[in-house]
């Protein structure tokens, strides 16, 4: 890499946002930090832009803006607060690649603006794929801006496809760990806990998107978005439950290779190479070691125990707005199970009935997808609601 890259990373506070500053703090000569945001975090955000001086941070929830402010003021950083500045901030002219790492639908507008503005996204977000898979890519191309993958799994498969771009996918396969309940049948399932499911065996990851991968949702919500980043059909998307999480996708072409992506679960290597591509920089982070993995094992999802992933292929397969509505159903119902509303297999039947409920638009435009996750939330609560 030649000049330094100005980043923006957009939900610096949680796990993808921490540790993509620790990849930046190992490269001070490769990156520049221009932006931070949090939506709440603010001890965590005022120190991160005490330590990096970036030009600019913004608090999402206004009520904590005279503290960062207060705060960061002296050392002549802007400081800005609300959804609309986290949004405008994408846009910012010295901004060379943002990192979307927003938890759920809140990622969708500021990478739409990220992209209208030409920035390179570094995407962590795949729910923006998710809701609006079809206007982003479209967006993306007309801009002519990359789309990067921090998803390890889908970092896999842009790292398997580099020099293969000329030669057609017949599938991918996208890895998937079981979770914490791999194995186990629907009647445990019914008295599991929010503690129990905040327990992933190999990742550290947020709350979201840990309770997503129990249930998982997250494999579904991930196979939604590699249609959209690598332009595939349903039918060629598998998923393989790899309890180890040492090969992370594969890629399977038309002649019967198959091409895989191994390395130990951490999510600082898919960081660093979306920040870094085409170049790959040395890190001193731990490597694998075949010797203490004698054994990597491979399994069927179980899609009946586990229903959301498909939901997710169904969503998928309709198409239109119904990946939209699956996304913010399940944004609604996992809040729920995480506040103790709601049980474990509770979140599936919320997301179905959801699906049924909610209105369905086959050709939506972005507008269509903003009001369609409003009402599909309003769905899913007053489902909570009536159960309670």
């Amino acid at each position: 890499m030649t000049e330094p890259k100005r980043v923006a990373i957009l939900g610096s506070t949680g796990s993808i946002g921490t540790q993509t500053l620790e990849v930046i703090r190992q490269h001070p000569e490769d990156f520049i930090v221009e932006v931070l945001t949090a939506q709440n975090n603010a001890e965590l955000l005022i120190a991160q832009a005490l330590e990096f001086n970036p030009n600019a941070v913004v608090i999402g929830n206004e009520s904590l803006y005279a503290e960062v402010r207060d705060r960061l003021q002296p050392h002549d950083i802007k400081v800005y607060a609300g959804l609309k500045a986290i949004a405008q901030v994408a846009e910012m002219e010295t901004i060379d690649v943002v990192l979307t790492a927003l938890v759920g639908y809140s990622g969708l507008i500021p990478t739409v603006n990220a992209i209208k503005a030409g920035k390179q996204i570094a995407l962590a977000n795949k729910e923006t794929l998710v809701v609006a898979g079809e206007i982003i890519t479209a967006l993306a191309k007309e801009n002519r801006v990359n789309i990067y993958p921090v998803d390890s799994e889908h970092s896999a498969i842009f790292q398997c496809l580099i020099g293969e771009f000329h030669n057609p996918i017949e599938k991918i396969i996208l890895t998937a760990s079981g979770g914490p309940f791999r194995g186990k049948d629907r009647k445990f399932l019914e008295t599991v806990t929010r503690e129990q499911a905040l327990k992933h065996p190999n990742w550290d990851m947020g709350a979201k998107i840990t309770i997503d991968s129990a249930s998982l949702m997250n494999k579904g919500l991930e196979v939604i978005e590699a249609k959209w980043l690598f332009g595939l059909k349903t039918e060629q998307i598998d998923v393989v439950v790899h309890p180890q999480s040492i090969i992370h996708s594969m890629v399977q072409f038309e002649d019967g290779s198959i091409k895989a992506q191994l390395g130990l679960p951490d999510m600082r290597i898919p960081i660093q190479f979306a920040l870094s591509f085409p170049d790959r920089l040395k890190s001193d982070f731990e490597r694998f070691d075949f010797m203490n993995y004698p054994q990597l094992t491979f399994e069927q999802p179980d899609l009946k125990t586990f229903k959301n992933l498909q939901l997710a292929y169904d969503a998928l397969a309709k198409g239109g707005t119904a990946p939209c509505v699956l996304n913010a159903a399940n944004e609604i119902a996992v809040a729920a199970f995480l506040n103790k509303e709601v049980g474990f297999l509770e979140m599936s039947d919320l997301i179905g009935e959801t699906l049924v409920k909610a209105e369905f638009i086959a050709h939506p435009n972005l507008d269509d997808y903003v009001e369609t996750d409003k009402r599909a939330r309003e769905i899913t609560k007053e489902l909570i609601t009536n159960k309670v």
